[in-house]
């Protein structure tokens, strides 16, 4: 099964009919992890840049240790695939896809593949917010970026989603932004081992706004800025929520400890 954009299969010299012509694609490879077999590179088409995620194959022996660690194993190309659908049906900002193949129904032996047009003039929030504690931006710009990233994460937690790499370097800002809501575009990206439920589980709202509260440790923000972070993604009043929900947010604090306790 193969599926392209109309936009995409345009700029192709001719329609990709077969997972070999994906595989064929070379660019600047940005990530291979070692003993996994994934790839992810870019490339150009009629100056258009894209981004090629390449998986085949991880065998039974890798999706046997992903499940003896109680961790659901990445088994292609499909997960990206159905999240970004999600993510697009939310309303929450992600990739754009460009293409989408898989080739044979063995978990262990199966090739998928899937393409994104590239996010061009963005920052990862973790570059953009890199020197707040040493130079603080205006508070209007601090406060926006906290309600979109607590909006966004609330959306994704009350639609069943969670996304397992909540960090803020998986957030990209596009540029320029020199403030104001309507201007604000924030791409949610590193979608392959999101999981999709009827409901998210309470460990997995957890271990997703641990992973932000971790990850933005370094920028400088202040109590209020957390408080703030706490009420705009529970969409309720602050006071209700500190008096109601501080389990999860004890929670949030032992698991974000415990990451800075892993660097």
């Amino acid at each position: 099964m193969i599926w392209l954009s109309e936009s995409f299969r345009q700029q192709l010299p001719q329609p990709w009919r077969s997972l070999n012509e994906a595989f064929k694609i070379t660019g600047d490879i940005y990530r291979e992890p070692a003993g996994v077999n994934r790839r992810t590179l870019r490339f150009e088409l009629a100056g258009q840049g894209y981004f090629l995620k390449l998986h085949w194959g991880v065998g039974w022996k890798e999706i046997l240790k992903n499940l003896l660690s109680l961790r659901l194993p990445v088994l292609g190309a499909s997960n990206e695939w159905r999240a970004i659908h999600k993510l697009h049906d939310l309303g929450v900002e992600t990739m754009q896809l460009a293409a989408y193949g898989q080739q044979g129904w063995n978990p262990a032996a199966s090739k998928s593949f899937v393409v994104t047009h590239e996010l061009s003039h963005c920052i990862s929030l973790e570059d953009y917010c890199m020197d707040w504690a040493e130079n603080p931006p205006l508070p209007a710009i601090k406060h926006q970026l906290i309600r979109r990233v607590a909006q966004m994460t609330s959306k994704l937690h009350q639609h069943g989603v969670n996304h397992r790499d909540l960090y803020i370097c998986h957030f990209l800002l596009q540029q320029p932004w020199q403030g104001g809501d309507e201007h604000l575009h924030l791409h949610l990206i590193d979608l392959h081992r999101v999981q999709i439920r009827d409901k998210t589980p309470f460990r997995w709202q957890v271990k997703d706004v641990g992973a932000l509260y971790f990850s933005a440790m370094q920028a400088g923000l202040s109590q209020r800025d957390l408080l703030r972070f706490v009420r705009d993604y529970s969409q309720r009043p602050l006071r209700q929520v500190l008096a109601q929900d501080q389990a999860f947010w004890q929670a949030v604090n032992r698991r974000a400890q415990a990451l800075l306790n892993q660097k």
